[in-house]
């Protein structure tokens, strides 16, 4: 059985041809390169499990050939030989990523060891990434991405109140992914078939906003030329998804607090009242009971909508699952571009982990996407993600226990 892919550096043949040929010998499969740069050739050839590496070479020292090899393939597991009182040079090379290191003289048993541990890690890293791509795509084809209790439990909720027709209030931050719930909501309903229709009703300007929402008769008012549906009407039978509703002025108010009481309208300029049949599913960033003990928003339209409330909280407060979201949307850019991108360097990926996200997941996936585009090689690493110029002190203030 072979146990793995290994490249022995070594400009020493002797030294070179007993570690290659003790390694074949035990059921490994070895490569020889007497140079960095020979290595480096190699490495763009093939992929190799381990590499064990001189730190001293011709040309190319084995310090300069490890940063060469990282930026060719930043997941690369790097042993380090040294001669014997050399120590602080293998200590270098591990703060510029080696994995760990074995002076000489040494036995080959020591060696193996120490390989072993190496290539148990590499798999490790591997299953990992694995896991973090097929639980993107499990949980990504329902619209939602997570590994984490706080979404499961959401998940759970949303699973329960999808098939009943309970009015839904979404709360949380921008970009938590609030559409996306309301989305799976309608998607799991026995509405699922009928119209599922979207308002954002801060992109509204307020005197638009009521004709947007009930709709006109012609000449209601300048510029109305012909009678128009509004979205009530659109998404009879269907779901109606109202976003950012803690900014309705109290007018507006009242007439949505009728249709859910009451289940009809009029449009602006007519008379004729019509009945309609309407999930609502609404969500806020706001907060709607400092609202309505404010007196800005009404307290009966407030528990009219609340009878199931989702919160979904900040990205910051469940950072384990960022690096399934930057899994799922690496793995979404690639196919709408083409690009083969494997995976984020382990650098990228503390960076992605202790950013505290004020964009929440939408920023997330904008800074993926955007890295995908400019990434050269196939591994996004710390350099590709153009985060220096954010702010540093919020890491550091928000990227606690998450």
């Amino acid at each position: 059985m072979i146990k793995g892919k290994i490249l022995v550096v070594e400009d020493d043949e002797g030294m070179r041809i007993f570690v290659a040929s003790a390694l074949k010998k035990r059921g490994y499969t070895v490569s020889e390169a007497e140079t960095g740069e020979g290595a480096l050739e190699k490495i763009k050839e093939e992929p190799f499990d381990l590499i064990i590496m001189d730190v001293r070479l011709p040309g190319i020292s084995g310090i300069e050939a490890l940063d060469k090899i990282k930026e060719i393939d930043p997941q690369a597991i790097i042993l380090i030989m040294t001669a014997y009182g050399k120590r602080e040079m293998a200590l270098e090379a591990i703060k510029k990523g080696a994995y760990d290191y074995f002076s000489k003289p040494f036995q080959i048993e020591e060696m193996e060891v120490i390989i072993n541990r190496s290539l148990e890690k590499r798999r490790l890293e591997e299953e990992i990434r694995r896991l973090r791509r097929e639980l993107a795509r499990d949980h990504g084809a329902s619209g939602l991405v997570f590994a984490g209790p706080q979404m499961e439990r959401i998940y759970e909720v949303v699973g329960r109140v999808s098939p009943t027709d309970s009015t839904v209030l979404i709360t949380g931050e921008s970009g938590t992914g609030k559409e996306l719930v309301a989305d799976l909501i309608h998607n799991q309903s026995k509405r699922r078939d009928m119209p599922f229709i979207k308002l954002n009703c801060v992109a509204i300007p307020e005197g638009l906003l009521e004709s947007e929402l009930f709709g006109h008769e012609k000449g209601a008012f300048t510029g109305a030329y012909a009678r128009r549906q509004g979205k009530f009407e659109l998404a009879h039978k269907g779901t109606l998804f109202l976003d950012e509703i803690g900014d309705m002025s109290p007018p507006t108010q009242a007439k949505i607090l009728r249709v859910l009481q009451e289940r009809e309208f009029e449009r602006v300029g007519g008379g004729k009242t019509i009945k309609v049949d309407v999930r609502i599913i609404a969500a806020t960033n706001k907060d709607l009971k400092k609202k309505v003990a404010g007196g800005a928003f009404r307290e009966d339209l407030y528990y009219r909508l609340n009878v199931v409330n989702i919160h979904l909280p900040p990205l910051r407060e469940r950072r384990g699952d960022i690096p399934i979201l930057a899994a799922h949307f690496l793995e979404l850019k690639n196919m709408r571009t083409g690009r083969k991108i494997k995976d984020f360097s382990s650098d990228a990926l503390d960076i992605l982990i202790n950013y505290p996200w004020p964009g929440n997941v939408r920023e997330l996936k904008n800074t993926v996407e955007r890295a995908v585009i400019l990434t050269e090689g196939n591994i996004i690493d710390s350099t590709c993600l153009f985060m220096e110029d954010r702010n540093a002190g919020e890491i550091e203030s928000l990227s606690g226990p998450s």
